[in-house]
Protein backbone atom coordinates (compact mmCIF):
# COMPACT_ATOMS: atom_id res chain seq x y z
CA UNK A 1 0.00 0.00 0.00
CA UNK A 2 2.85 2.39 0.81
CA UNK A 3 4.57 1.55 -2.48
CA UNK A 4 1.34 2.25 -4.38
CA UNK A 5 0.95 5.59 -2.60
CA UNK A 6 4.54 6.54 -3.42
CA UNK A 7 4.06 5.59 -7.07
CA UNK A 8 0.91 7.66 -7.23
CA UNK A 9 2.69 10.58 -5.59
CA UNK A 10 5.56 10.32 -8.07
CA UNK A 11 3.11 10.21 -11.00
CA UNK A 12 1.18 13.13 -9.55
CA UNK A 13 4.35 15.21 -9.21
CA UNK A 14 5.35 14.36 -12.80
CA UNK A 15 1.91 15.45 -14.00
CA UNK A 16 2.16 18.69 -12.01
CA UNK A 17 5.59 19.44 -13.48
CA UNK A 18 4.21 18.84 -16.98
CA UNK A 19 1.30 21.16 -16.22
CA UNK A 20 3.67 23.81 -14.88
CA UNK A 21 5.78 23.58 -18.04
CA UNK A 22 2.72 23.98 -20.25
CA UNK A 23 1.46 26.92 -18.21
CA UNK A 24 4.85 28.64 -18.21
CA UNK A 25 5.12 28.11 -21.96
CA UNK A 26 1.70 29.70 -22.45
CA UNK A 27 2.68 32.62 -20.21
CA UNK A 28 5.93 33.16 -22.11
CA UNK A 29 3.93 33.27 -25.32
CA UNK A 30 1.68 35.87 -23.71
CA UNK A 31 4.75 37.87 -22.68
CA UNK A 32 6.01 37.74 -26.26
CA UNK A 33 2.69 39.12 -27.46
CA UNK A 34 2.93 41.89 -24.86
CA UNK A 35 6.43 42.81 -26.02
CA UNK A 36 5.30 42.82 -29.65
CA UNK A 37 2.40 45.16 -28.80
CA UNK A 38 4.78 47.50 -27.00
CA UNK A 39 7.06 47.45 -30.05
CA UNK A 40 4.15 48.29 -32.36
CA UNK A 41 3.09 51.04 -29.94
CA UNK A 42 6.58 52.53 -30.06
CA UNK A 43 6.57 52.53 -33.87
CA UNK A 44 3.13 54.14 -33.96
CA UNK A 45 4.22 56.73 -31.40
CA UNK A 46 7.19 57.68 -33.57
CA UNK A 47 4.90 57.89 -36.60
CA UNK A 48 2.46 60.02 -34.60
CA UNK A 49 5.22 62.39 -33.58
CA UNK A 50 6.28 62.68 -37.22
CA UNK A 51 2.71 63.36 -38.33
CA UNK A 52 2.20 65.89 -35.53
CA UNK A 53 5.40 67.66 -36.54
CA UNK A 54 4.21 67.66 -40.14
CA UNK A 55 0.87 69.02 -38.97
CA UNK A 56 2.56 71.86 -37.14
CA UNK A 57 4.66 72.67 -40.21
CA UNK A 58 1.58 72.55 -42.45
CA UNK A 59 -0.33 74.71 -40.01
CA UNK A 60 2.40 77.29 -39.81
CA UNK A 61 3.20 77.20 -43.55
CA UNK A 62 -0.32 77.77 -44.76
CA UNK A 63 -3.17 79.98 -43.79
CA UNK A 64 -5.70 77.28 -44.65
CA UNK A 65 -6.47 75.62 -41.31
CA UNK A 66 -8.08 72.49 -42.77
CA UNK A 67 -4.77 70.87 -43.79
CA UNK A 68 -3.20 71.44 -40.40
CA UNK A 69 -6.33 70.40 -38.56
CA UNK A 70 -6.57 67.22 -40.60
CA UNK A 71 -2.95 66.35 -39.89
CA UNK A 72 -3.48 67.03 -36.17
CA UNK A 73 -6.47 64.69 -36.15
CA UNK A 74 -4.47 61.92 -37.87
CA UNK A 75 -1.50 62.40 -35.55
CA UNK A 76 -3.72 62.44 -32.48
CA UNK A 77 -5.45 59.26 -33.63
CA UNK A 78 -2.13 57.46 -34.15
CA UNK A 79 -0.95 58.59 -30.75
CA UNK A 80 -4.16 57.35 -29.11
CA UNK A 81 -3.75 53.93 -30.76
CA UNK A 82 -0.10 53.78 -29.67
CA UNK A 83 -1.04 54.57 -26.08
CA UNK A 84 -3.78 51.92 -26.14
CA UNK A 85 -1.38 49.26 -27.46
CA UNK A 86 1.22 50.20 -24.85
CA UNK A 87 -1.31 49.85 -22.03
CA UNK A 88 -2.48 46.45 -23.29
CA UNK A 89 1.09 45.26 -23.80
CA UNK A 90 2.12 46.40 -20.34
CA UNK A 91 -0.83 44.61 -18.74
CA UNK A 92 0.36 41.35 -20.32
CA UNK A 93 3.77 41.72 -18.69
CA UNK A 94 2.71 41.95 -15.05
CA UNK A 95 3.98 39.32 -12.63
CA UNK A 96 0.40 38.28 -11.82
CA UNK A 97 -0.39 37.64 -15.48
CA UNK A 98 2.72 35.47 -15.92
CA UNK A 99 2.56 33.34 -12.76
CA UNK A 100 1.47 29.68 -13.07
CA UNK A 101 -1.61 30.06 -10.84
CA UNK A 102 -3.37 26.85 -11.77
CA UNK A 103 -0.29 24.73 -11.14
CA UNK A 104 0.33 26.36 -7.77
CA UNK A 105 -3.27 25.71 -6.69
CA UNK A 106 -3.07 22.09 -7.83
CA UNK A 107 0.23 21.46 -6.07
CA UNK A 108 -1.07 23.01 -2.86
CA UNK A 109 -4.19 20.86 -3.05
CA UNK A 110 -2.12 17.75 -3.77
CA UNK A 111 0.13 18.39 -0.80
CA UNK A 112 -2.89 18.88 1.44
CA UNK A 113 -4.36 15.61 0.19
CA UNK A 114 -1.11 13.75 0.82
CA UNK A 115 -0.91 15.21 4.34
CA UNK A 116 -4.47 14.07 5.05
CA UNK A 117 -3.71 10.59 3.68
CA UNK A 118 -0.62 10.18 5.82
CA UNK A 119 -2.42 11.44 8.96
CA UNK A 120 -5.24 8.92 8.56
Amino acid sequence: MLITALRQLAQLMQDEVALARAEISRNLSRAGTGLALIGVAAILALTALDVLAGALVAYLATTDLSVGTAALIVGGGCLAVALGLAVVGRSRLTADALSPDRTMRNMSRDLDTMKEATDA
